[in-house]
């Protein structure tokens, strides 16, 4: 088993310590948090090793989970990288592209693997229509959240809408032509609601609305290709697939029949995948632990993530000039 440390025991970082503790493919040394109370607490609650320093908890480890705010991502990374341990790291990688970039390097140099949190790679209900996307032209993802003052920190695109982005540059095989957006800032410091577009080199075009100051929850994202209609509720890992197809010459009495205005008819059908339920976050972690043992790529590689980053900052930098 590969022995896992984690740094940053805030609510997520609990989270992950437990699915850690729980998995037959690590053994969870300990975390370090800057919080000695908060440490203390932890350990006494749960029995999980505190360390003294970062550096002492990485040097126990072959794996590093960095779960701290994004601000000491760069710091974090830096260190589990040069003492030659593979960097698991939440979402967004870095705090900027300038930051990921060094990271990529630093990675390659020292031949570490790492993965970033992008969970909703891992959404069963994602899963269960990977294989169905062929070259989507347009795609609309809602991302609404109730207000949390925890995610205040980073602008909403970094906090919400980078969920989004990073799983349509996952289906979408082209890159970035222009994006442009705008945002507003109702209670934060940085825009709690954002709409933007990106529009891709092969002409598909993706429209994505993020708010933090929801009245109700909603994840979901809406796949258009040519004869498929692709829907994934992120939240409650439901999916849809409507295909079209040439109408037989006989249908029958059921059927679902559609004629345009050319006088071309096509059949409608449901092909609709079973969705198996999983831990999302358990399960990016178990994958990563594959692709150390295996010596595989893993499922989000430290590249995506930073692509992830770069669209999301293209989106922030038209915020500035709104």
């Amino acid at each position: 088993m590969l022995k896992a440390g984690v740094l940053g025991a805030g609510h997520l970082g609990k989270i992950h310590l437990k699915l850690l503790d729980q998995s037959a493919k690590y053994e969870l040394v300990g975390f370090f948090d800057a919080d000695q109370k908060a440490s203390q607490r932890i350990s006494e609650e749960f029995g999980y090793k505190s360390f003294p320093s970062m550096e002492a908890l990485i040097e126990a480890c072959d794996m590093v989970d960095v779960v701290t705010p994004t601000i000491y991502h760069f710091e974090c990374a830096k260190k589990v990288i040069e003492a030659g341990k593979h960097l698991f790291i939440e979402k967004p990688i870095m705090q900027t592209v300038e930051e990921a970039e060094k990271i990529l390097e630093l990675a390659a140099k020292h031949n570490i693997k790492g993965q970033v949190g992008h969970v909703e790679r891992f959404n069963p209900a994602f899963m269960a229509v990977r294989d169905k996307f062929e070259n989507p032209m347009f795609i609309e993802a809602h991302r609404l959240a109730e207000f949390n003052p925890r995610g205040t920190d980073v602008p909403v695109v970094l906090d919400l809408m980078i969920h989004d982005i990073d799983a349509i540059l996952s289906v979408v095989n082209s890159e970035v032509k222009k994006v442009s957006a705008s945002g507003v800032s109702v209670i934060s410091e940085t825009p709690d609601i954002a709409n933007a577009r990106i529009e891709f080199e092969n002409g598909c075009v993706a429209n994505l609305t993020a708010s933090r100051i929801s009245m109700k929850k909603m994840r979901k994202a809406r796949f258009f290709q040519r004869d498929a209609y692709i829907s994934v509720d992120f939240l409650e890992k439901k999916c849809e697939v409507v295909k079209m197809k040439d109408a037989p010459k006989d249908p029958d009495d059921f059927a679902m029949i559609l004629t345009n205005a050319e006088g071309v008819k096509k059949q409608i059908y449901f092909d609709n995948p079973k969705v198996d339920a999983n831990n999302a976050i358990l399960e990016e972690l178990e994958t990563f632990a594959d692709a150390i043992n295996n010596n595989t790529q893993p499922v989000v590689t430290l590249e995506q993530g930073t692509n992830a980053l770069k669209v999301a900052m293209q989106v922030i930098e038209n915020f500035k000039s709104l």
